[in-house]
């Protein structure tokens, strides 16, 4: 167990958080055993916890074109290329029981291009990794390879608007000096 502190920034003890953050972290150590260090740090500032919550719950938990397992791919490859330390960790959990193989969420966690995904997957990936790093860059035919492997306008939404919101995520993550819950690294396996 690490001694480091899990943010450069001051986290607030439950206690001292406003009523429907501290419930909202509850519940989720009554269904994982455990806060993810994420909710800690993000709860120094509970305006900034809510908006971020909202739109990640938005993201990750709506009906659409991609698996939950998808969207964690997304975030685990894109987490990777951000050197992002606690959301490839936590993230990379997440895959793991999502996807039910420990070793694709590995894999996608060191190289998604050596994984062993369908070309579906690595069209998705290849787009997300795209929308991270060259956005300017994205064009007709970035559309027209995601429509060849079954991918429409609302799937490319999604991949990119998980891209983007992880970036910011991944960006915190490494200011903070957001260290990822030892829990995170045995889950899934």
């Amino acid at each position: 167990m690490s001694e480091l502190p899990i943010s450069r920034f001051p986290v607030p003890a439950l206690d001292d958080m406003p009523p429907d953050i501290r419930e909202r972290l509850l519940a989720v150590q009554e269904k994982a055993g455990f806060i993810p260090n994420v909710f800690l740090v993000l709860a120094h500032r509970p305006e900034e916890f809510r908006a971020f919550m909202a739109y990640h719950d938005v993201l990750m938990d709506r009906p659409g074109p991609l698996t939950k397992a998808e969207r964690e791919m997304i975030i685990v490859a894109t987490s990777n290329a951000n050197q992002c330390l606690y959301c490839v960790v936590a993230h990379g959990a997440i895959l793991r029981i999502r996807a039910k193989n420990p070793l694709l969420a590995d894999q996608i966690a060191v190289n998604y291009r050596k994984a062993d995904i369908t070309p579906r997957q690595r069209a998705m990936l290849d787009f997300a990794m795209k929308t991270a790093f060259e956005a300017y860059g994205v064009g007709e035919a970035d559309f027209a390879t995601l429509a060849a492997h079954g991918l429409d306008a609302e799937a490319a939404w999604d991949i990119a608007a998980i891209a983007a919101f992880f970036g910011m995520s991944n960006r915190m993550a490494n200011v903070t000096s957001m260290r990822p819950n030892a829990e995170f690294h045995t889950m899934g396996r």
